[in-house]
């Protein structure tokens, strides 16, 4: 805990068998209450390796239902355990473990209630590894979703996240799409509510095993983030009623 608030780490896994371990070993336990992972259905041993870790809450998905139907499940079974703060690490080791500690703190300390682990505040995402076209998209996709949606963030489209859990209590993620544009659309929520949204400095790591979708899906995914912004917008000036912002 920190300053008696409950901190839940939930994990969205997908064939993480390889990096679960070197993932898991760096949550910072001393104040970690609980971790949850949530197994997307995968194909590889990655609840098998969850259980030799120790990690008690496990939740498969006989299904794959996709990265925001992952964290549906996520954020459901976090807060069912009482969470006051709700950190999402991807298990594929992308995102260090150690800024868990300074994200939750900007949470407790009433500073923000939402913070993100940016790759593009500092040089961490081409130092990183992120592909050059990845790195270009994500610097024009984000230039046109604070310009529309009055924003300064340096990027909407880290898979680094923590919540204070007011946050679920004025947005309504089941009405997300399970694709990857949920991230994206749980961010226009959380501004569309009212709240403000704090970056720490993120270094980033780019291999085989880390978790990374092709050019097709960063495709759809872009055109997702556009639709996304201009949602924001038209209710914004009333001119429609989007179930994202009911």
């Amino acid at each position: 805990m920190i300053k008696g608030k409950k901190i839940v780490v939930v994990l969205p896994a997908y064939n993480a068998a390889a990096t679960l371990e070197q993932t898991y070993k760096e949550i910072p336990m001393d104040i970690v209450d609980d971790v949850v992972l949530v197994d997307d259905n995968s194909k590889d041993e990655t609840i098998a390796k969850a259980k030799e870790l120790g990690i008690h809450h496990i939740v498969k998905h006989e299904v794959n239902r996709g990265y925001g139907g992952n964290q549906k499940s996520c954020y459901s079974k976090a807060l069912s355990l009482g969470a006051d703060i709700i950190v999402m690490l991807h298990p594929d080791y992308q995102y260090t473990p150690q800024l868990i500690e300074s994200m939750a703190y900007m949470i407790a300390n009433n500073v923000y209630p939402v913070a993100l682990g940016s790759r593009i505040l500092g040089k961490g995402a081409l130092k990183g590894g992120m592909p050059m076209y990845k790195y270009i998209a994500n610097r024009l996709l984000t230039l046109f979703q604070n310009i529309l949606m009055g924003q300064k963030l340096s990027e909407y489209h880290t898979g680094y996240r923590a919540f204070d859990k007011k946050i679920f209590e004025k947005i309504n993620i089941e009405a997300n799409s399970d694709d990857f544009i949920f991230d994206n659309q749980m961010l226009a929520q959380i501004f569309y509510a009212g709240f403000e949204i704090g970056e720490v400095t993120c270094p980033t790591k780019y291999f085989d095993e880390a978790s990374s979708i092709n050019f097709k899906r960063s495709s759809i995914y872009g055109l997702g983030v556009i639709r996304v912004s201009l949602q924001y917008r038209m209710q914004k000036w009333g001119l429609i009623k989007s179930a994202l912002f009911a």
